[in-house]
């Protein structure tokens, strides 16, 4: 390659000093960025010629037409800026954690005199304790549900003790679910017993709180306590469920994380494995494109990121694979710095942590396994769909469109777009329509698109169009194409009388996809999430209006009255059709108020 020679060339006038380095494509477009300990040895390395360079790395420097350097003081200077600016500039081969999710966290009051348990996504410096974090919201959440049923902690909004013996107590107390505070029945010091025992389970120790609980039940049955035996059992069962789900691998005191990679040739996989306790609690991969195969480098980075945002950091960390020493040097500084101690990163050769390695590695594999069926399955329905439509290339881009108005009101056109078979949700739009006054659903259709079409130089043309209607919407929209002189295939997608997906229609013909599996689940995804987008929007443009209702616009109603009126009364719908004598029954709502909002929505009726 000709343009290597003079990339060596001032690569080897670099000086030996820590850094960050960023290459750049053609288009002076940031394409990877690393650090090195050595800056002028490692950027070499890349240019030197007949480089022992793998596949991923020689299909980068192949593209790299210039680069640039940022020196820094230490190694670990260079690992935490190279995180930053892959943040920044989300390089093309640079691996990285594609969503800026916090990692949810369960949050025990324990500052409260009646602690609860939440689900929270930030770990504040308060008084409280703090569980996790965990990989997912709902795994959050299903251990907040298992943890209250198992514990006798109440989910409902009282405050206690304020509302001890306020209100009746709910369905909860009935069902089991709830010791029944508000009753007054629940001393402040029985409930704390099983708050420490909540602590304890969150902590990890399951068997310790199963034995205990045994205990009770089996005394609780000698003395012919049959209520709180039950209880008891109750509690043990639904334990013994979590239990199932958590394998146990190691021993009860044991705190550490365990990571794998997969490298294939269409994907990579690294899953980790969280023990707390000695019980796997939770896992996670991430897939990355055969472009994105990381290397050394890349893989401490994304740990960088990965700690950074979990914030809980054991004090062991297993890696299946072996990272360069100026790598590892890095990042173990970096995480004994953010833990406040020792953290010891391990890439175990044998024993029991080979073994546990090598079961995330088995999983990492069989992620991607699972990756590669799904994937074949998507290119199936997509060669299906082609021949179905008789298009003439496999749609790689398709956009659905859908219509949703309130009668005359909030009429919003709303577009999602598939890449492949996966929603790109930094392409869906939504379009609120103008001239209200003189559009149907056909010409709200035609408008929303024609707006769609003026930005392809931000949005590039799809593939496919498919529009939530018939024949009428079809034959619209491909004269409005037929106009701008653009070449898209445009099909409708109708409903049968149950209001599930039928057919795809044209002007003049109809595909049916009922005996399509595959492709009737295409399609009937993309019509549901289309609506569903699209009416969400609508209605969030309606809520935006009621709260800045007109009704703050009438004489002597301001936003207190404006909003009893709008608890009172289900829709505005039924506000405009209440009578005088109606409207002054709500609270707070006085005669002469009554009588101006009626005038305001009866301007021609004596009031």
């Amino acid at each position: 390659m000709s343009h290597l020679p003079a990339l060596l060339e001032k690569a080897q006038r670099l000086p030996l000093t820590p850094g960050v380095y960023l290459m750049k494509d053609a288009d002076d477009k940031i394409i990877y960025v690393g650090k090195s300990k050595a800056l002028r040895n490692r950027l070499c390395s890349y240019f030197q010629p007949h480089a022992d360079l793998n596949r991923k790395t020689a299909l980068m420097v192949s593209h790299v037409r210039s680069f640039d350097v940022m020196h820094t003081d230490t190694e670990m200077e260079a690992l935490t800026l190279e995180n930053r600016l892959i943040k920044l500039h989300t390089p093309k081969y640079n691996i990285r954690l594609k969503d800026a999710k916090s990692y949810p966290y369960l949050k025990v009051t324990v500052d409260q005199p009646y602690p609860r348990i939440e689900v929270v996504r930030k770990r504040l410096a308060d008084k409280a304790a703090y569980f996790g974090p965990y990989s997912g919201i709902s795994t959050a959440y299903d251990i907040a549900r298992t943890a209250r049923k198992c514990f006798g902690i109440p989910s409902c909004r009282r405050q206690f003790p304020r509302d001890i013996g306020k209100d009746r107590p709910c369905l909860n107390l009935q069902l089991g679910l709830c010791p029944g505070i508000c009753t007054g029945n629940v001393t402040e010091v029985q409930y704390r017993e099983s708050i420490e025992e909540l602590m304890r389970f969150l902590k990890g120790d399951i068997r310790g709180v199963m034995n205990d609980l045994r205990a009770r039940m089996e005394y609780a049955a000698e003395h012919l306590m049959f209520e709180a035996a039950a209880a008891c059992r109750d509690r043990l069962r639904a334990l013994e469920k979590l239990k199932e789900k958590q394998k146990v691998v190691a021993s009860p005191d044991t705190e550490q994380d365990a990571f794998a990679l997969y490298e294939g040739e269409d994907v990579s996989v690294l899953t980790v494995f969280y023990v707390r306790g000695g019980c796997i609690t939770d896992c996670e991969s991430f897939r990355f494109p055969a472009a994105q195969s990381p290397n050394s480098s890349d893989l401490a980075c994304f740990l960088l990121d990965l700690y950074t945002r979990r914030a809980d950091i054991p004090p062991t960390i297993l890696t299946d694979f072996e990272l360069e020493e100026e790598d590892r040097e890095g990042l173990c500084q970096w995480l004994r710095g953010r833990a406040g101690r020792k953290v010891s990163l391990i890439h175990p050769l044998r024993g029991d942590k080979r073994a546990f390695c090598e079961m995330v590695a088995e999983n990492a594999a069989q992620q991607a396994q699972r990756y590669r069926d799904a994937q074949e399955k998507d290119d199936r329905s997509l060669v299906r769909l082609a021949s179905l439509l008789r298009l003439e290339v496999i749609p790689e881009r398709i956009e659905a469109w859908d219509i949703s108005n309130l009668g005359n009101e909030h009429i919003t056109a709303g577009k999602v777009s598939l890449c492949g078979t996966k929603f790109d949700k930094s392409a869906y739009r939504v379009y609120a329509i103008r001239d209200r006054d003189y559009v149907d659903d056909y010409a709200s259709m035609r408008q929303a698109v024609d707006r769609r079409l003026s930005h392809a130089e931000d949005d590039p043309y799809p593939d496919l169009i498919l529009l939530d209607g018939g024949r009428g919407h079809v034959g619209v929209i491909r004269a409005l194409l037929a106009e701008r002189g653009v070449d898209i295939p445009v099909f409708g997608m109708v409903k049968d009388d149950h209001h599930k997906t039928r057919a795809l229609v044209g002007e003049d013909e109809e595909i049916s996809i009922a005996t399509e599996q595959e492709v009737f689940l295409l399609i009937y995804r993309l019509q549901e999430e289309v609506h569903r987008f699209t009416v969400s929007r609508m209605t969030a443009a309606k809520r935006k209006t009621v709260k800045t209702s007109s009704l703050e616009q009438i004489e002597g109603i301001g936003p207190a009255k404006a909003k009893a009126l709008l608890m009172h009364f289900p829709t505005l719908t039924d506000l405009k059709s209440a009578s005088v004598e109606q409207i002054r029954a709500v609270r707070g709502i006085g005669d002469a108020d009554a009588r101006r909002v009626y005038a305001h929505f009866h301007p021609s009726s004596p009031s």
